[in-house]
């Protein structure tokens, strides 16, 4: 499995923290963020939302994002996966597992890292309601 992917299909966060525990014997601490989708947003019933990227460059800035995740904190390895597809409420979207020795380095990358995908990554949502369409803008 790639550390960073891009895909339809639902993931395993079991066999995800799997693959990253078995890069080394090293690793101490390991810090996840699982981003799931909500039934309501801003005031409104969500009935599904809908991913869409801009195909190549999406996975390009994902590459990136953990190659400077693991020059910038003191962390040993991480996986970051986000679905591109229709999700509904309770659907899990995006995961980052990042693994250092200590806890503190993991937490501080792991939110760094999903702080600056909402910001760097192309990647849009679409929130479908009962009201109409809209896509979401970014927020850190």
């Amino acid at each position: 499995m790639d550390a960073v992917r891009i895909q339809e299909e639902d993931f395993s966060i079991e066999a995800e923290v799997d693959a990253l525990r078995a890069s080394s014997k090293r690793i101490g601490g390991i810090a996840t963020f699982l981003g799931c989708a909500r039934d309501f947003s801003e005031g409104r019933d969500v009935s599904s939302i809908a991913f869409e990227q801009y195909a190549g460059m999406a996975e390009a800035a994902l590459q990136s994002l953990r190659a400077e995740a693991l020059a910038t904190f003191d962390i040993i390895e991480v996986r970051i996966i986000h679905r591109i597809t229709t999700v509904y409420a309770g659907d899990q979207i995006v995961l980052i597992v990042v693994a250092a020795e200590h806890r503190g380095p993991a937490f501080k990358a792991c939110e760094w890292i999903i702080d600056t995908l909402k910001q760097r990554v192309p990647i849009w949502k679409k929130e479908l309601t009962p009201e109409g369409d809209s896509w979401v803008t970014q927020h850190p």
